[in-house]
């Protein structure tokens, strides 16, 4: 089998975006090599812990409403081709997305990480809900098969904090500078949101390269 690292935030909407290419591909290749891990990289790291407002902030990102209208106007476009929804209109808050990949990390050990990544981004893009809010994230994490309880004790405790921000700080220092980015086998790196055209060219690739190793 052959790691892929995805480095992910879960407000990021090409990550969204590129998760759905993603899957669609490793749908149509059920027998693909790739082990899966999602690790963090906050959009906003300098966000604070309630986070912002949503229209002022992305006023002040992005210089005015025209220039913003422009970015999100591809984005849209962009989720449209790749068959899902996202609804701006309803998002109220940008959040501070820490606890949020502290839950998909705890997700991770057990084996619920993909769909809690998943959750996390229809529950955002779909939902309009705030990511950074305590009950929201033990809800999700009670929809995938967690115990909901011991997510909201954990999420009221700094366990783990420190090293969700290491791994952050360690990815960026390491090259990482925008999601998503995807690492294949520790040495092969992709970035953005791909197609599934070229997914199921890496899986033929690297299938064939396994194969004759084995050989």
């Amino acid at each position: 089998m052959i790691r892929l690292d995805v480095f992910s935030d879960p407000i990021c909407p090409w990550c969204y975006i590129g998760k759905t290419l993603l899957d669609r591909a490793l749908e149509k290749h059920p027998s693909h090599p790739f082990v899966i891990e999602y690790h963090p990289f906050q959009l906003n790291p300098a966000m604070p812990k309630d986070g912002a407002e949503r229209s002022a902030y992305l006023t002040a990102k992005f210089g005015g409403q025209t220039q913003f209208f422009e970015t999100y106007g591809r984005i849209a476009q962009s989720a449209k081709a790749a068959g899902i929804d996202i609804n701006f209109d309803i998002m109220t808050r940008v959040p501070n997305t820490l606890d949020a990949h502290r839950m998909i990390h705890w997700a991770g050990l057990e084996g619920k990480q993909a769909a809690m990544v998943a959750a996390q981004f229809r529950a955002y893009f779909r939902e309009g809900r705030d990511l950074g809010d305590v009950q929201i994230l033990a809800d999700l994490a009670a929809q995938v098969g967690m115990n909901r309880a011991v997510a909201e004790r954990l999420l009221t405790t700094d366990s783990d904090l420190d090293d969700l921000a290491s791994r952050d700080k360690d990815a960026r220092e390491k090259g990482v500078s925008a999601v998503p980015t995807y690492l294949i086998d520790k040495q092969y790196v992709l970035s953005g949101a791909q197609q599934p055209d070229l997914w199921a060219q890496v899986i033929s690739e690297i299938t064939v390269e396994l194969a004759s190793k084995a050989g």
